[in-house]
């Protein structure tokens, strides 16, 4: 006999959790699983071990509304995440509903049966559950295989290559020469992170620059309101005054863009040595937020530059060799270890088959309402955070939405809700607006965002909260129907 569950939430790290902790307040009496594929729960903060591992925004909008932050630590490392968020789902009884070693591989939403049929790996073996609403908060890149360009010759380098996403336990680079191809938020971690651990020397290699801002990853503000006020409302305190700098800051960004550049640049020179070329290392030709900026906390990135423990190298490279990497300039950068923080592979939905009616579903012929559900694909939802800010703002206005959804259709006697094809006077946009090569690489396997709401979403919490929180359900865009409720069966 196959199980059914009313909701399938795939993804035990910050989406999924978000998900069941408003699922089960709104809807308490609805059954729903969190399948994860991975051995915990966690998601990214639980891939990711490579030295430095940390948030790169702060953590009181990093955080869930619901549980407090308590401490003015506002940029926290990986383990610290991870037990924050293992303490959310044990404190509100996630943890109970979690299945681990379940990999979603298709979902087949069927019109006959008025419900999802998802093929699931475990242990080996394929099964099957039927579910009345899928929930993917599997986040949006492959955790198996990062990106990684082909570099000419690289065979013929006799060091060791790692790439972050899968870093080796056992990686010894004590007093090594270690080379960092990439200029993310990754490399940004990982070089000071690396220096302070006993690297030798670590050179970052990039092909272009990438804007790096520094803040303090204390935050004394926090710290002053957890002395004066009670744990709750001294975490609000602390978030909203997150969210009004973070949005602030953003928008200055976008519209005075050699202001925002100015900042950047005395921020980055009062801690780099003398005479060190920023305009070539750290002045990006694009705007800043074309695509994401770096974030250096106590701007520790440049403190090793002036320590003469790391350096920056813009080039590209014209081949491995067996000392090092020959760059086009004629320079040879030589290394015993190298890096390749080259960036993600995006991958929807775990990079599970989505059909309806066992036809495949075009991800790029839909359109997202509301960033968060797919033109024509009936009962569900995807959470994808803000690329300019916290995740989890955005995480969490998408689990009130889609509670709120599922609570309006139990009342009303809905079965089904689908968001209808948006009319011709919607102009299909990218959905992403940022010129990021992970980004750019999978741009047309992606999901069309629309030329105004609710198909197209502004990157600001303070308007989604409008749009969102406060929007109303019973939306023309939706569609809902009735439908004699199938049989269910259980395990």
């Amino acid at each position: 006999m196959t199980e059914f569950v009313d909701v399938v939430i795939v993804g035990a790290g910050i989406s999924g959790i978000s998900a069941a902790w408003h699922l089960q307040g709104a809807c308490p009496d609805k059954s729903y699983l969190i399948l994860e594929r991975r051995d915990q729960l966690g998601g990214t903060w639980d891939l990711f071990k490579y030295p430095g591992i940390r948030s790169d925004s702060d953590m009181y909008t990093l955080g869930f509304h619901f549980k407090p932050w308590a401490t003015d630590q506002s940029i926290a490392d990986g383990p610290s995440i991870w037990n924050y968020l293992n303490e959310a789902a044990v404190e509100n009884g996630i943890d109970k509903h979690m299945r681990f070693g379940h990999k979603v591989v298709a979902a087949n939403w069927s019109d006959e049966h008025q419900r999802w049929e998802l093929t699931v790996e475990h242990g080996g073996e394929q099964v099957e559950l039927h579910a009345g609403f899928l929930w993917a908060c599997s986040g949006y890149y492959n955790y198996d295989k990062g990106y990684a360009p082909e570099f000419p010759s690289l065979e013929d380098f006799a060091g060791t290559v790692v790439h972050p996403q899968h870093w080796p336990e056992d990686l010894d680079y004590q007093g090594k020469k270690v080379v960092v191809i990439g200029s993310g938020a990754t490399a940004i971690t990982l070089i000071p992170a690396m220096v302070d651990t006993g690297a030798g020397h670590v050179t970052m290699l990039q092909r272009t620059p990438t804007y790096v801002g520094s803040l303090p990853d204390k935050d004394p503000f926090a710290a002053r309101m957890y002395k004066l006020l009670p744990e709750k409302a001294a975490y609000a305190a602390a978030r909203w005054k997150a969210i009004l700098q973070a949005t602030a800051q953003y928008q200055t960004a976008r519209t005075f863009p050699d202001v925002f550049r100015k900042t950047l640049r005395t921020m980055a020179e009062r801690r780099l040595p003398e005479g060190f070329d920023y305009d070539r290392h750290f002045a990006p030709d694009y705007k800043p937020w074309d695509q994401r900026v770096c974030l250096a906390p106590n701007g520790d990135i440049f403190k090793a530059i002036r320590k003469g423990k790391a350096d920056v190298v813009t080039d590209t490279i014209e081949r491995f060799t067996p000392e090092g990497i020959l760059l086009t300039s004629g320079e040879v950068l030589e290394a015993d270890i190298v890096i390749t923080a080259t960036g993600l592979n995006v991958q929807f939905f775990g990079g599970a088959e989505v059909r309806r009616n066992g036809e495949p579903v075009n991800l790029a012929d839909s359109v997202a309402y509301k960033g968060m559900m797919l033109s024509g694909v009936p009962n569900m939802a995807f959470t994808f955070g803000y690329t300019n800010a916290s995740w989890t703002l955005k995480a969490d206005l998408t689990s009130e939405f889609v509670a709120r959804l599922l609570r309006y259709m139990d009342g009303h006697g809905y079965t089904t809700v689908v968001p209808r094809e948006p009319g011709a006077d919607v102009e299909r946009l990218p959905f992403v607006d940022l010129t990021s090569g992970y980004i750019q690489r999978a741009i047309d396997r992606l999901p069309k965002s629309g030329s105004k709401a609710p198909w197209r979403l502004k990157q600001n919490y303070l308007l989604d909260i409008a749009l969102i929180r406060r929007g109303k359900v019973d939306d023309k865009a939706l569609q809902f129907t009735r439908h004699r409720a199938p049989v269910a069966t259980s395990a």
